[in-house]
């Protein structure tokens, strides 16, 4: 699990940085993934890179090279990827990555075609940056494995529209990749905050995302 620019850690984590302050969204992702038989693995990208409590909106310029998510942060996937092949209690040949915002794009980076590491068998990106810094402008965008993509027409972040064109032109070059666009829904509408899911637009395409995912991950991970 790839976190977003906000990092791994509540706001309420008041210096404290560790499994007990992550954030409302990563427990409960976590604890879903769990539920359903799987090993879930939150990978904090900032932290021993000195930034723990992430970065605010507007940051975007602003941000550390080191922290690049096209460049950097899909090597912290694969190490990720790594370690959890080395584990006794994991089907090493069945790991999916998800990534959120930030971590979206990192995910969306790691799984392109082409990356020489691959090994990911399938991955989910909610409400990435899809400019991808340019990265696959000439090239093109496909992913080796499938893909889904989920995020809110209302994403007052990052541009649906840049997305859905990412992943039109993506499965025209014979990618699996899908999209699921929400009316009305903002940017982190799967934060289980009562403000994020007391918007009805939020509340129902958090339900949506997370029925799909399980599905998807169900079908292509293998399911408990």
């Amino acid at each position: 699990m790839m976190h977003g620019r906000a990092g791994a850690y509540s706001s309420l984590a008041n210096g404290l940085y560790d499994a007990s302050t992550l954030s409302k969204r990563h427990k409960a992702w976590g604890t879903l993934w769990a539920e359903q038989g799987y090993v879930a693995l939150m990978v904090d990208g900032f932290g021993p890179r000195g930034y723990p409590a992430g970065f605010p909106r507007y940051s975007y310029d602003t941000r550390p090279a080191e922290l690049n998510e096209v460049a950097i942060r899909p090597l912290d996937a694969y190490g990720a990827l790594a370690y959890l092949r080395a584990r006794t209690d994991v089907d090493s040949a069945h790991i999916g990555l998800q990534g959120w915002s930030n971590g979206g794009s990192a995910t969306l980076a790691a799984m392109a075609a082409t990356n020489a590491d691959k090994g990911f068998m399938a991955a989910i990106a909610f409400y990435p940056a899809c400019a991808l810094k340019d990265a696959f402008r000439d090239t093109g965008y496909k992913p080796y494995a499938p893909l889904r993509v989920y995020m809110g027409v209302a994403d007052e972040e990052v541009s649906p529209s840049r997305c859905a064109k990412l992943v039109d032109d993506s499965r025209a070059a014979g990618g699996d990749v899908e999209i699921s666009l929400y009316n009305g829904a903002s940017h982190g509408f799967d934060d289980p905050s009562a403000k994020r899911q007391g918007v009805e637009a939020n509340a129902e395409a958090t339900d949506d995302a997370i029925a799909r995912a399980v599905a998807f991950f169900a079908q292509k991970l293998g399911s408990r």
